[in-house]
């Protein structure tokens, strides 16, 4: 009887738990951005080869937790060695060359275990969105993948942005900036909506301002009820470098909560140059002289929120 009585007091504890998560509507997660850099022939040289920045790059997701994630620069190649890297996580998001698999992808990674894809798609940043093609004064292609996400623990549903800005058109990142508003209000959705993305400008500039003061969204960074800010958030392959510059953002929507804001300096050695020991006398440890590399030459952000 005492067994029965217990077993009924753990099914009642639990369906209360599971009812509370359904009725107050709230869901918690960490979203971030990462620029995981394109393959290259000159960063390879260099010894930031594909191979061993993958595993560094999966490394920095899992240990910081990264529930949902935006991409940037990305080839198809990248992205499907990643996600073997990270098993339980699928992916959204197409080429920016030929919309299929062709070039640089803006791809939204994500928890399989915790999201649901309700609907997703993507479009160019240009004045022609519904196909490949140059926009405005940029220098190259550049795409918006989106996803309208269902959190399975409490059913809330929301709509995820993630791009990457041209780095050379004045012009066309303003423009791209006003795009992404009209098509977020084509949706005529009132869900809470997230947009990252490396955007190729910082907190000081005139694209970032025209963001914010247009009254949609509000950068994480500024709302956050706690901020983690070591570095900037581009590192051009230098370890040691520091900048104040935040060129990656996560922008938010009204009805979002940022408890936390964080922007990771994970790195890592590689054993390019000739090793040297140095054994201290009546030690037995020695250091061994490595290379210290970064896993992309950007920093991701993260944010842990609250619907």
């Amino acid at each position: 009887m005492i067994r029965l009585l217990m077993t009924i007091i753990i099914a009642v504890a639990v369906s209360v738990t599971a009812m509370s998560a359904k009725e107050t509507g709230k869901s918690r997660f960490n979203l971030a951005t990462y620029n995981i850099r394109f393959l290259s022939k000159s960063d390879s040289l260099a010894g930031n080869n594909w191979h061993r920045r993958c595993p560094e790059i999966a490394k920095v997701v899992r240990l910081h937790e990264f529930d949902i994630f935006g991409t940037q620069e990305g080839l198809k190649y990248q992205l499907e060695t990643l996600k073997a890297e990270l098993p339980g996580y699928d992916y959204i998001g197409v080429g920016r060359t030929d919309g299929k698999s062709a070039g640089e992808h803006s791809a939204i990674y994500y928890d399989t275990t915790q999201f649901d894809v309700v609907d997703h798609g993507d479009f160019w940043l240009s004045e022609t969105p519904d196909k490949p093609g140059l926009g405005w004064d940029a220098a190259c292609y550049r795409i918006c993948t989106w996803g309208r996400f269902r959190h399975r623990q409490s059913g809330r549903e929301f709509l995820y942005f993630n791009l990457h800005m041209d780095h050379v058109g004045k012009t066309a990142r303003i423009e791209s900036g006003k795009l992404i508003q009209r098509k977020i209000k084509e949706f005529g959705s009132d869900l809470p909506t997230f947009l990252s993305g490396d955007f190729n400008v910082d907190q000081n500039n005139e694209c970032y301002r025209s963001i914010v003061d247009a009254g949609v969204f509000r950068d994480s960074h500024s709302i956050a009820g706690y901020v983690h800010e070591p570095n900037g958030t581009w590192n051009d392959w230098k370890p040691n470098g520091f900048t104040r510059s935040r060129i990656d953002h996560i922008f938010v929507t009204d009805g979002i909560e940022v408890k936390k804001y964080a922007i990771f300096t994970d790195h890592y050695f590689s054993t390019d140059k000739p090793q040297t020991h140095d054994k201290g006398e009546g030690y037995d440890f020695e250091v061994v002289d490595y290379t210290l590399r970064t896993p992309s030459d950007h920093y991701p952000v993260m944010v842990a929120v609250e619907l």
